[in-house]
């Protein structure tokens, strides 16, 4: 097992059956919507894992996900605050979620990002469009 590496992010949790819980990685600068689209996915039943800033690791050949704990079952809503919410304690990473950046691709190609030594598939998003919660959960369950 790696040690825990902090990174400026969200992860949210869906239940699969067969697989178990798998989490995302939601990253971009600050207000491209990684809590945003992470509220919105927790709307359709996907559960916190961490807000802001995401603990990973790896062990084995997968990526793990947790929260701190001065953190931990706590998310933002902007213009709210800080929301208290049920969360998971630690769940496999399988998908990291890219936000802010050029507008993505109609079909892009395939990519993959390195994070602790592993690799995960990687997806472009504009996390303010209202169809990005379904381009996440599509992407999560062709995986």
């Amino acid at each position: 097992m790696t040690p825990a590496q902090p990174l400026h992010a969200t992860a949210v949790a869906k239940w699969q059956a067969g697989t178990g819980w798998r989490a995302v990685l939601i990253r971009g600068p600050s207000g491209a919507g990684k809590s945003d689209l992470a509220l919105r996915l927790m709307g359709r039943g996907w559960r916190l894992v961490a807000d802001d800033y995401v603990h990973v690791f790896a062990s084995g050949e997968a990526l793990y996900a947790t929260a701190p704990s001065n953190i931990a079952g706590r998310i933002e809503a902007r213009g709210v605050g800080i929301v208290n919410t049920g969360s998971r304690e630690v769940v496999r990473l399988v998908l990291a979620v890219d936000l802010g950046g050029p507008a993505p691709e109609r079909l892009p190609d395939p990519e993959a990002q390195a994070i602790a030594g592993r690799t995960l598939p990687r997806l472009r998003l504009a996390g303010f469009e209202a169809s990005a919660v379904e381009k996440v959960a599509a992407a999560i369950a062709m995986l």
